[in-house]
């Protein structure tokens, strides 16, 4: 598969989960485009070494998490004075009060540690607990018992926002 053909068929299948887990790692378009142009480097660089022994989803999900995972870490190390109500996330056919729903519950995810997004994301996915699993490298058991836990702490999270 050529570059061109890699660009305009994989990235543009794999742009939903790219775009919701970088969403997740940062508070402003630039940082999402830095994240999101990394992730496809990353992905481009890789893709003849991935030995299809999963789904490529759960490839795409473990690449475009360590690439934001590594991202956010060095970016912490940065002063920022961005907010994060920043927030560009515009679905289509949303009415207002589903965005704001959209942006609290982003907002809330910010603020959790970055493993626990990257559990949430799955889990808001619909990703079985052993695709999580797989995809991060835990147990089916941990991951169970962390969802129940971040659960529990974004609704405090929200609680508290609203």
């Amino acid at each position: 598969m050529s570059s061109e053909e890699f660009f305009k068929t994989f990235i543009k299948d794999q742009t939903g989960i790219i775009t919701k887990i970088c969403r997740a790692y940062t508070d402003n378009e630039d940082d999402f485009q830095d994240f999101f142009q990394e992730v496809a480097l990353q992905l481009w660089r890789s893709y003849q070494n991935f030995n299809h022994n999963s789904k490529v989803s759960t490839w795409v999900y473990r690449v475009t998490l360590n690439v934001c995972l590594t991202h956010f870490n060095k970016q912490k190390r940065k002063v920022s004075t961005v907010t994060l109500d920043q927030i560009h996330f515009e679905p289509e056919g949303y009415d207002d009060q589903k965005k704001e729903q959209v942006d609290l519950l982003y907002r809330s995810i910010r603020q959790l540690r970055e493993i626990d997004r990257a559990i949430i994301l799955l889990y808001l996915e619909e990703k079985s607990y052993k695709e999580m699993a797989e995809i991060l490298g835990m147990t089916v058991t941990n991951v169970g018992a962390k969802i129940n836990r971040i659960k529990t702490q974004l609704k405090t999270i929200i609680d508290g926002q609203n």
